[in-house]
């Protein structure tokens, strides 16, 4: 916590009017909303508790290492008594009033790549945690210093389980936080701070006896109503996972490549998600419009130049290609089959065991022999412009 010493008495402001002035800051550096939660997450244990027990956590060892830490954020920062959770929409400004058909209609074509709308502009972390600083300072600029930390899915907090104290919205069945006024297209951050204010009241759940996000999940996921098992999420699958994607579940990702929306587009309360007041999320690259082809025939150096402030730089080129490899697998509905294969060919000769494996089986959906381009580029990358047996 960024303690300081306040060096004598803080001019506290009427707590009431501090909170409410806290949100209408909060609104002025682009927030969607601000709520005020107190920090006993005891009610959360058992269930942490048990979704840890069952493993499905996957390979997100730091959900497991610290433990109950994650329900207890005033041990995780002593001294901690109020949480301010901050929601930040992330729809680009120009996204079209049909836009979950748009997308759903985009997991239909084979050769596209689908990027989960999150990732297609900047990198969230950064922007929510500057904007969540900023306020700080405007905090401390009224009342004088205080201990605070700034969190935006950086540090064990069940950011979940404060947006719904906080009165953000209330859990989905696809266990993310959902409103009524804006579905769950949003980030959530959190400002821990030293002293009190008043708590909002928590949301009344509206998901009654509705089953579409589960129904949807294309790797059934959501083994039942607030139960997600990671290691069958598409997201973790592209993102978490370091190694190879289980053979099982690769023709069912389709043509996900970093990310799925789709428990999100099936919700109903989706159809009232806010557009974005800020420019960062707007898509960059393409990434809404790009094509399997198109983006595994990026160098490392092209990966990361392009994907410079971008969410997907963190998981490096190896998985961005692993990944491609089995939604060009996927792709064997595409007219342009022949090109599928030579791209793929292309990559047979990576330093990357694991990218190697995935290019294998992909050409395999292809029905197409493991003959590899002419060239002998270290990255395979040398190959790309070569010629293709």
């Amino acid at each position: 916590m960024a303690a300081a010493d306040t060096g004598g008495a803080r001019a506290w402001p009427e707590p009431a009017r501090l909170a409410a002035d806290i949100k209408e800051w909060g609104r002025a550096l682009g927030f969607s909303a601000i709520g005020i939660a107190d920090v006993d997450l005891s009610v959360a244990e058992a269930g942490l508790r048990d979704w840890l027990a069952q493993g499905f956590h996957g390979q997100m060892d730091y959900m497991a290492s610290h433990g109950m830490l994650r329900a207890r954020p005033a041990e995780l920062v002593p001294g901690t008594v109020r949480a301010i959770v901050a929601r930040l929409d992330y729809l680009p400004a120009a996204t079209a009033a049909n836009w979950r058909e748009r997308e759903a209609a985009r997991l239909g074509q084979a050769g596209a790549a689908n990027v989960a709308l999150y990732a297609r502009g900047r990198d969230y972390h950064k922007i929510v945690r500057s904007r969540l600083q900023q306020l700080a300072e405007r905090i401390e600029a009224e009342i004088g210093p205080f201990g605070y930390r700034v969190f935006s899915d950086s540090a064990p907090v069940m950011e979940a389980a404060l947006a719904e104290k906080a009165g953000l919205g209330w859990r989905g069945k696809h266990t993310l936080i959902l409103n009524r006024e804006a579905g769950s297209m949003f980030f959530l951050g959190e400002l821990l701070v030293d002293f009190a204010l008043p708590v909002d009241a928590a949301r009344t759940p509206h998901c009654g006896a509705c089953r579409a996000c589960i129904d949807s999940c294309p790797t059934q996921a959501i083994v039942g109503p607030y139960r997600l098992d990671a290691r069958r999420c598409i997201s973790y699958l592209t993102i978490e996972l370091k190694q190879s994607i289980p053979l099982e579940l690769r023709p069912l990702i389709g043509n996900r490549v970093y990310g799925c929306d789709d428990c999100q587009t099936a919700c109903p309360w989706n159809k009232f998600a806010q557009r974005s007041t800020l420019g960062d999320f707007d898509v960059r690259h393409g990434l809404d419009s790009g094509q399997l082809i198109d983006l595994f025939g990026w160098s490392e150096d092209e990966f990361l130049t392009r994907m410079q402030g971008s969410a997907i730089r963190r998981i490096g080129h190896e998985r961005w290609l692993r990944n491609l490899a089995v939604g060009l697998g996927n792709a064997a509905a595409a007219g342009d089959a022949p090109a599928i294969v030579a791209a793929l060919r292309t990559r047979l000769a990576h330093p990357s065991a694991m990218v190697r494996e995935h290019v294998q089986w992909a050409l395999a959906r292809h029905g197409a022999q493991a003959t590899p381009a002419t060239g002998n580029g270290a990255d395979g990358d040398a190959a790309d412009g070569g010629a293709v047996q």
